[in-house]
């Protein structure tokens, strides 16, 4: 189009109530986002978090790790020992073994089902190994 069908265009738009993309629509969402920007910063000003785990100092330091290595954590107190290789190392590769075949297992007849079960025993594995650490 030349410049004088674009302007006819915008005209036919403007009348119509239509909003562009710009500077319509992106002016409220740059706005939107600063808003959300200032929100989060007046939170976090008000909000301070804490740094680290409160010391209690009456109590034997235990070293723990974070909430997402609790299963692995967990898996050494079954392996005692020599086995100790077991939970530590075969048991967590054949775990991400299995969540990067999941598309591969995803195929052929009820392959749907199945990768959907493996990932469903994978996630109860992880929930219920984290849940069991702080038991």
């Amino acid at each position: 189009m030349n410049g004088a069908e674009e302007r006819k265009h915008e005209k036919a738009a403007a009348k119509k109530g239509d909003k562009r993309f710009y500077p319509d629509y992106l002016s409220e969402i740059v706005a939107t986002i600063f808003i959300c920007f200032e929100i989060v910063i007046i939170l976090a000003l008000l909000y301070p978090p804490a740094i680290g785990r409160q010391i209690d100092f009456l109590k034997p330091f235990q070293p723990r790790p974070e909430w997402y290595f609790l299963w692995l954590f967990e898996l050494i107190g079954y392996f005692p020992g020599k086995s100790a290789v077991i939970g530590t190392v075969l048991i967590p590769v054949v775990y991400v073994l299995l969540l990067l075949f999941i598309p591969y297992i995803d195929r052929g007849v009820k392959g749907r089902v199945k990768a959907s079960l493996v990932g469903v025993a994978l996630l109860l594995m992880f929930i219920i190994f984290t849940i069991l650490s702080f038991v």
